[in-house]
C-alpha cells in the first residue's frame, strides 16, 4: 500500500485547487502536483464534507468521523482478543477443577 501524503500537503493542494482561477483546470492541478485527477477528486470532496458543505453527492463521514470510527475498530478488535483469551482460560481451568474418575 502507497504511503499516504502528509495532511500539510493535501491541504496545501485542495488551497491551490479551490482557489484556482477560471482557466485553470482540476487535471492541470493535478498534474503540477504529480497526483492522478481522481486522488485530488477525492480530497476536494473530503474537505467539502470536514467544512460541512456536502456537493450534491450521497452525504459521507468527516476525517475526525473516520479517524474516531478507526480507532473504536482497533479498540474493538483488540477487546474480542482479549475476550478470546479469557474464554479459552476459563475453559482450560475449568477442566482442572473437574474431578477424576
Amino acid at each position: 500500500m502507497p504511503k499516504p501524503y502528509p495532511k500539510e500537503f493535501r491541504e496545501d493542494v485542495v488551497g491551490v485547487a479551490q482557489n484556482r482561477d477560471e482557466h485553470t483546470t482540476m487535471g492541470q492541478v493535478a498534474k503540477d502536483f504529480g497526483l492522478h485527477d481522481d486522488t485530488l477528486r477525492k480530497w476536494l470532496r473530503q474537505a467539502d464534507l470536514d467544512a460541512g458543505n456536502p456537493t450534491g453527492r450521497a452525504p459521507g463521514p468527516t476525517t475526525d468521523e473516520k479517524s474516531e470510527l478507526r480507532e473504536l475498530r482497533r479498540r474493538n478488535r483488540t477487546l474480542e482478543q482479549e475476550l478470546e483469551v479469557m474464554r479459552r482460560a476459563a475453559a482450560y481451568f475449568g477442566q482442572a477443577q473437574l474431578p477424576s474418575k
